[in-house]
């Protein structure tokens, strides 16, 4: 199997593409360290359900000491971290003139800072074992800017940035750190989007020029991308924004 004997680290792990990647990484052969904040209990049944070795962490993502503490229990557990997926984020509307500074803090705190908080926890074991995968998730919203998300779509892209800016720092040392980027997917995190009536003219139209057809792509699709970019089939990929959007991009 692809990852066996390996160890992947997975924020935000209870639910949507975090459960997902957990659950194809360690179908794959990974030992999984589901990481969760808000959602620990879920997170305990996600790493009970999952095949071989897996264990559930409460890990604040925003909180770097506290996140360091969590990767240092993780290290003691299993003796080593190989994979780090980072999904744990935050998405809703941040219209212009009505969002609130803890809206803005939270999405920025959440997206952004815990997946730095995250790469810096396991940068030092990666290092020193020269070997090391990290997979962040943003979204095409960081390339493409969605209007009334403006703090979400700041923050993907930077999590995009930061991506290529960390390769340069990380890929010396063994670690190769890529990004994939969805479209909409079918996730909790999302669940309004698809359900609110007011919002149908809008999926409608992104339906239409999508060239897939598909106005969602599934938790497990973009899961797949992250085990590929997560494993040595990808080791020539360094600082690559993959996305993951059914073409919805490709069309101006």
């Amino acid at each position: 199997m692809r990852f066996d004997k390996r160890v992947a680290v997975v924020t935000g792990g209870s639910q949507g593409i975090g459960e997902a990647a957990a659950r194809v990484l360690a179908r794959e052969g990974a030992s999984v360290a589901v990481l969760a904040s808000s959602s620990v209990e879920k997170a305990q049944r996600v790493a009970a359900s999952l095949p071989g070795q897996a264990r559930a962490y409460a890990a604040d993502v925003r909180d770097g000491a506290a996140l360091r503490r969590v990767i240092d229990a993780v290290c003691r557990d299993y003796g080593r971290i190989d994979i780090l997926v980072n999904s744990a984020g935050v998405f809703y509307p941040t219209p212009v003139g009505e969002t609130d500074d803890d809206a803005y803090d939270r999405t920025m705190d959440i997206n952004v800072k815990g997946t730095w908080n995250a790469i810096s926890a396991v940068a030092a074991t990666m290092k020193a074992a020269r070997y090391g995968r990290i997979v962040n998730v943003a979204s095409v919203c960081g390339m493409t800017a969605l209007g009334g998300y403006a703090v979400y779509s700041a923050s993907k892209a930077a999590v995009i940035m930061m991506t290529r800016a960390l390769t340069q720092e990380l890929s010396p040392h063994g670690i190769n750190v890529n990004v994939v980027a969805p479209g909409n997917t079918e996730t909790p995190m999302n669940h309004d989007i698809r359900t609110k009536p007011e919002l149908k003219p809008f999926l409608d139209a992104m339906a239409a020029r999508t060239p897939s057809g598909q106005t969602y792509s599934s938790a497990e699709d973009i899961a797949n991308i992250i085990a590929f970019l997560a494993s040595d089939a990808a080791r020539a990929m360094h600082g690559s924004c993959v996305l993951a959007d059914e073409g919805f991009s490709s069309v101006l």
